[in-house]
């Protein structure tokens, strides 16, 4: 299968074209996004199940989504997300929707992935808070 690299620049581009025609109903669509692309990652990281998070994290990083990443029962902690950009409200949408696949195909259940914290709004990292539906 093929990949293209689209570096933060372009990824912020994209955002603030969708922002200004759809405002924040696009943040959805990222979130969505993020699914789908963690949809193909969680397939490959169930492979080895006992080692899960360390494998999506593994991928995370080498796709560059993020520098460091820690995964807890119920909250995760990213430093260097790509999504990171000045503003005043949290912005890893696609990292969200990422995490909350990840952790469904884990689990076999819905969960919501809030992020609590983002590095955009002067946080020194971005915090999401994973709870069980």
């Amino acid at each position: 299968m093929r990949s293209v690299k689209i570096d933060q620049g372009e990824l912020r581009q994209i955002k603030e074209l969708y922002e200004g025609v759809m405002s924040h109903a696009c943040h959805g669509l990222f979130f969505k996004e993020g699914s789908v692309i963690g949809s193909g990652m969680a397939d490959e990281a169930l492979k080895d199940r006992a080692r899960f998070f360390d494998r999506v994290g593994h991928i995370l990083k080498e796709r560059g989504w993020v520098e460091e990443i820690t995964f807890g029962d119920h909250e995760v902690v990213a430093k260097g997300s790509i999504e990171v950009a000045p503003s005043d409200i949290p912005t890893c949408h696609r990292l969200r929707g990422m995490l909350r696949e990840f952790y469904e195909r884990f689990k076999g259940g819905r969960v919501k992935c809030t992020e609590e914290m983002c590095a955009s709004t002067g946080h020194p990292e971005c915090r999401f808070r994973i709870e069980d539906m």
